[in-house]
């Protein structure tokens, strides 16, 4: 005699079987994230042990040439200094720049939605759009040059882009508006009810700021360098746009694109991919472990 059907809904069947039946609405996201990053992440990593004949040639090595030949080439090897003198700056200069924006932002003022909004405005411009705009404004015949002549200050236009200057301009630019929107959203979750107190107590601005907001703030600014930080470190228009793409910024994007493109190399742009990765990571690691040592409490922040 057969056993009697069970009557229960196919959710309380899965659910004596430990099986919830929402997370099935996952599913479709991570086959998603195993076809467009597993996957290319994988072969990625394969290919950077998969060196051309040239190269092993030239390096030696085997499977590791590709490695041997990033780090034994010094024009190649430089481009991770490069890139780190163009990122760390341009992401420290945006997070400290951003701190005193929102916090004068914060106060209610005429005018102040539309200044926040011309703050933010360079995030619709995009990279090369801002590149354009600083050939334009900055070069040898723009109109800072021009207006400065005019003027007297100068007798020969200064060289503001296409080298380190531009790039690093360009980065400011653009990294600007996210340091700031994200520092505002920080600032947003702390209560003024704290700074009030310590006003009440006798304690001045800068007391007020050091002892009181700065201790609030400090996780979320971690976070804030962080994305600026990987924003900055990925620069390539800027750096072949308004920059010296062979010379004093031949970021690790330009090494990798100079290996996939004109070299044809694709397993040593694959290896210049993964170290950018590793650089990045080991520069995160760092500051979460500098955040650790703050304090651990909530950051706050609405956004």
């Amino acid at each position: 005699m057969s056993a009697p059907r069970s009557t229960a809904s196919l959710r309380h069947r899965l659910a004596e079987r430990g099986i919830d039946p929402l997370l099935m609405l996952v599913l479709p996201a991570l086959l998603f994230t195993i076809a467009l990053f597993v996957y290319p992440f994988a072969y990625g990593i394969g290919l950077t042990f998969q060196p051309t004949a040239a190269t092993v040639q030239k390096w030696g090595g085997g499977v590791f040439a590709n490695y041997l030949a990033f780090f034994g080439d010094p024009f190649v090897r430089d481009s991770v200094w490069i890139t780190m003198r163009l990122a760390v700056p341009a992401a420290l200069f945006n997070v400290v720049l951003s701190v005193p924006v929102a916090m004068v932002l914060r106060r209610r003022f005429r005018g102040k939605r539309l200044l926040s909004s011309m703050l933010v405005l360079p995030i619709t411009l995009g990279t090369v759009l801002t590149a354009q705009g600083l050939l334009i404004f900055a070069g040898r015949q723009g109109w800072i040059n021009r207006a400065l002549e005019a003027i007297g200050l100068i007798d020969e236009p200064l060289k503001l882009v296409n080298n380190y200057l531009g790039v690093m301009f360009s980065l400011i630019i653009t990294g600007f508006p996210f340091a700031f929107l994200l520092v505002s959203s920080y600032l947003s979750g702390i209560d003024p009810s704290l700074e009030a107190a310590a006003r009440t107590l006798g304690a001045g601005w800068w007391s007020r700021f050091r002892k009181v907001v700065l201790p609030l703030l400090a996780p979320g600014l971690a976070t804030t360098f962080i994305l600026t930080f990987v924003l900055a470190f990925s620069v390539f228009p800027s750096a072949r746009l308004v920059g010296d793409p062979g010379g004093t910024t031949r970021v690790m994007a330009l090494m990798a694109y100079r290996s996939f493109g004109e070299q044809l190399d694709y397993p040593m742009a694959s290896t210049i991919a993964l170290l950018m990765g590793v650089v990045e990571l080991v520069v995160v690691a760092i500051v979460f472990a500098w955040r650790s040592l703050l304090y651990k409490g909530s950051t706050g922040g609405k956004g």
